[in-house]
């Protein structure tokens, strides 16, 4: 009975200091430790901006048309051509009003000789009454001579009047068949380029129907609606930061050029002109977006280079209290030249991963390059 007991207390202590050995919990792994720039999200005042978004147009823009009726000829420029002030664009047929012009001449041409034959009739009855002044102071002739010869002279130099009237008319006509006639050559009203070609020849130009588009040449401007809300904070002159869809240079700084004084009534909103600097990127058409500020708030910033897509997200590694990077979601804001706006994800004052790339740093103890 003895040895029975004796055998069971070892074989329940051996069994007892097994298990004080086997059964005792791993330790978790240390996390790798990798080396890597670490740059700050700071807290800032920023500018509260409105955001007016419009077109780039030129500062100068017209559609031409005929001032006559008359088949189109020619049309000498195409989209594109570059045009000066005064250059001829399309010739209409001029045909009629050529024959006008020359009818006009013709009348000048009559009416001149008529005036002379009639000065020259007005000049021998005033020579002959004064012939018969004298005659008269002599009582050579009679009252009623007297009075013939005054009449014929008055007659004669209202006739002489008359011719003179018409030549002048007649001279009024060829200006006005001239001006008609000039008004076959459409020409440029301004230096630019041709934006838009609506005619081509034999077509039946008229008065009101568009030919040619063209812009002025030179530096373009943002053409915007801002709201009546917004519009104390406009004034001429003051500078904006724009946004240009499309151009190799996205952000440029452009300068009110003009705020037109008269609301739209549908909208309640101003328009607004903005000068663009002279950037060959910029056309007109493109989309442009104006940063109007209206006072101060607090921002979130950090760098661009600590900003990694994952998955079509914006995230960043961001280190606990540990030094161990996390990825987090972010939601990003306005960018600047070396940082960006982080609306969401961050606060201020966090440490995170520059340069990430395309290293995979979640869990990873990070220490600090110097």
């Amino acid at each position: 009975m003895k040895l029975v007991l004796s055998g069971f207390i070892l074989v329940t202590a051996s069994a007892l200091l097994a298990g004080c050995n086997g059964g005792e919990p791993a330790k978790p792994a240390a996390p790798q430790t990798v080396q890597a720039r670490v740059v700050e999200s700071r807290l800032e005042q920023a500018p509260s901006a409105v955001k007016a978004t419009g077109s780039l147009h030129a500062r100068e823009s017209a559609t031409l048309s005929a001032q006559v009726v008359g088949r189109v000829q020619q049309v000498l420029v195409r989209e594109g051509d570059v045009v000066s002030a005064g250059q001829t664009l399309a010739v209409l047929d001029d045909s009629t009003l050529r024959a006008s012009d020359e009818q006009a001449e013709a009348a000048v041409n009559a009416a001149e000789s008529q005036t002379v034959a009639a000065q020259t009739n007005a000049e021998l009855a005033a020579s002959t009454l004064a012939r018969y002044k004298q005659l008269q102071a002599e009582k050579s002739v009679s009252p009623q001579e007297m009075d013939e010869m005054t009449r014929r002279a008055e007659a004669a130099s209202a006739q002489a009047n008359a011719m003179q009237a018409q030549g002048n008319a007649a001279k009024a006509q060829v200006s006005g068949a001239k001006a008609m006639l000039a008004y076959t050559r459409i020409r440029a009203p301004f230096s630019g380029v041709i934006t838009a070609r609506m005619v081509d020849p034999g077509t039946l130009a008229a008065p009101g129907v568009p030919l040619l588009q063209i812009d002025s040449a030179g530096p373009l401007q943002l053409q915007t609606n801002v709201d009546e809300s917004v519009l104390g904070n406009v004034r001429k002159g003051m500078k904006l930061n724009l946004t240009v869809t499309g151009a190799l240079t996205p952000e440029v700084t452009g300068t009110v050029a003009e705020i037109v004084p008269a609301a739209d009534p549908a909208s309640h909103s101003f328009l607004v002109k903005i000068d663009l600097p002279p950037l060959k990127e910029l056309r007109a058409g493109m989309y442009g977006t104006a940063a109007i500020v209206t006072g101060e708030r607090q921002a979130i910033f950090v760098p661009h280079s600590a900003v990694v897509i994952r998955g079509s997200l914006p995230c960043a590694y961001v280190l606990d209290a540990n030094g161990i990077a996390q990825l987090r979601n972010l939601t990003l804001g306005s960018a600047q030249a070396d940082r960006v706006e982080v609306l969401s994800g961050i606060s201020g004052g966090e440490k995170l991963v520059d340069s990430p790339a395309d290293r995979d740093l979640a869990g990873k103890r990070i220490e600090a390059q110097p």
